[in-house]
């Protein structure tokens, strides 16, 4: 196994072996469902086995959470921002091995997995401040003698399904503001990345033994369609946070909204750059590099689709062409390496047949459009030429495939953009003040990121993440995005004598 390997060592101080149970359990490592192998991307090659968690770990994990949420929700949120907080240094401490990790079992290039740690580390940072400030508000009352205020609990539990291509990241986004709230968190983490799972629980679960508080306070279960599915449904489970396919997050939505749960979507996106006639063309050129390539295409915030100008289409490019030549593919471990492999050997088939359907449709490839033949995962970044109406830019294909297309005006820019089922993220180059706030503005973008002259992905934690239409409507990390993770009571209060009734109502 090639847990042995000496580049693999570093797994043991995040607490990992060869065999791991994958299932945290009121504060207990456990696992009786399916063993599973976590394997390294850029080599199929296995890292380690997991036992799964099964059904009776489930039920066994969620009847402790609920216990552990009486007394979590009743501890001062101030009390429970310092608990975030040292979850924050805990994670600082191992900051290098959690991103080699992340690296090596997802597949992105090292400067990105450090940098995916490095945004929970921020939003425990951002949690804790928080917990100060989870202000409610005094209303004004039309009733003498009456007082009115908006209070806002915890929800209890909440439930947080995450993805592959971020596997720490969006948990981060939703627990820190989860355990500040009030909320016990449950967490499935992708099928994919077990090992990360794991790391991380342990890193919260020490500090949480550390603390004296029960480990049921945060609840994590390696497993697949099963679990999710069971979280989908729990009544136990007032918000579940579910990241992943539209096609998935719809039928999460539905099981939810069946039983009266709240759902916070973060689904497909289909992201566009735009780039006007008086743009900084560098600039440009440098941040759909980064937007089309980083982490292989698979983000949700990827750019997917190029909108050029058509004065300056062949300039831009002929550059863009020119840097993806120089694109340095190969072990995302590797110093220089820009392109790491995709995820799994079924993200390396999907490419493949991606590529065929373009080219049915009538797509011309620029450059790239093939795999890189070996024992890892690994593809060209692409650039097609197509029409903006081909059925296929209407998808989310999950690699480094850039659709470039042109246009005239800014409106048929801005109709392209919005032509498409998704609204997560979407850029707009130029330096005219007019185009700006046009972009920004009703007519503009509909996509719930919005940019100027910076590339679609790379979002800051301060703001609210998310996107419109089928990537969900959810909002993660900044802004006020913590009202979603607790529960709005309006009380009135009389503290009087007399009963006068809103409206002047006058009843016998």
């Amino acid at each position: 196994m090639g847990f042995a390997r000496k580049e693999y060592q570093f797994l043991a101080d995040l607490g990992l072996g060869p065999r791991n149970p994958g299932a945290f359990v009121n504060g207990v490592w456990r696992g009786a469902g399916p063993s599973v192998t976590s394997t390294n991307p850029a080599n199929n090659q296995v890292i380690a086995e997991v036992m799964e968690a099964s059904m009776q770990d489930y039920e066994d994990g969620m009847k402790a959470c609920e216990g552990a949420s009486k007394l979590w929700m009743q501890i001062p949120a101030p009390k429970r921002g310092e608990i975030v907080r040292q979850i924050g240094d805990a994670l600082r401490a191992k900051l290098q091995y959690l991103g080699r990790l992340v690296s090596l079992e997802m597949g992105k290039i090292l400067p990105e997995g450090i940098g995916e740690v490095q945004e929970i580390i921020d939003m425990c940072d951002y949690a804790v401040g928080l917990s100060r400030q989870l202000n409610g508000s005094v209303i004004p009352s039309e009733r003498p003698n009456h007082m009115m205020l908006e209070v806002w609990n915890p929800l209890g539990i909440v439930g947080v399904i995450t993805a592959f291509n971020f596997p720490c990241a969006v948990l981060g986004w939703n627990a820190c503001i989860a355990l500040v709230c009030g909320n016990c968190v449950v967490w499935k983490g992708a099928p994919t990345t077990p090992l990360i799972t794991i790391a991380m629980t342990e890193i919260v679960a020490g500090v949480l033994e550390k603390n004296n508080l029960p480990g049921a306070i945060f609840t994590s279960f390696c497993g697949g369609a099963e679990i999710g599915q069971a979280i989908a449904c729990d009544r136990r489970i007032p918000l579940v946070s579910f990241t992943g396919s539209s096609k998935v997050g719809q039928m999460v939505q539905q099981t939810v909204n069946e039983r009266f749960g709240k759902c916070l979507l973060e689904l497909s996106g289909n992201n566009a750059i735009i780039v006007m006639d008086d743009a900084d063309i560098q600039l440009a050129v440098r941040s759909v590099l980064f937007a089309a390539v980083g982490t292989a295409g698979q983000r949700c915030t990827t750019c997917r689709r190029l909108l050029l100008h058509e004065s300056i289409y062949q300039n831009v490019l002929d550059q863009l062409i020119g840097v993806y030549k120089q694109v340095k593919i190969g072990d995302p471990l590797e110093k220089g390496t820009l392109l790491g492999p995709l995820h799994t050997r079924a993200s390396k088939e999907n490419y493949i047949k991606g590529i065929e359907v373009i080219k049915s449709q009538g797509g011309k490839i620029l450059i790239g459009g093939s795999i890189i033949e070996g024992e890892g995962n690994f593809v060209q970044p692409t650039i097609v030429e197509i029409s903006s109406d081909a059925p296929v830019v209407k998808e989310e294909l999950f690699a480094p495939v850039l659709f470039v297309m042109k246009f005239k005006t800014l409106k048929e820019a801005i109709d392209i953009n919005n032509s498409v089922p998704q609204g997560l993220s979407s850029s707009i180059f130029t330096r005219k003040p007019e185009i700006i706030f046009k972009w920004i503005g009703p007519l503009g973008s509909d996509c719930g990121i919005v940019n100027v002259n910076i590339p679609t992905n790379g979002a800051e934690i301060g703001g609210a993440f998310g996107g419109e239409k089928a990537t969900g409507g959810g909002r993660e990390a900044g802004s006020d995005s913590w009202k979603q993770y607790m529960r709005r009571s309006t009380c009135t209060i009389n503290y009087g004598s007399e009963l006068p009734l809103a409206q002047g109502i006058n009843f016998g």
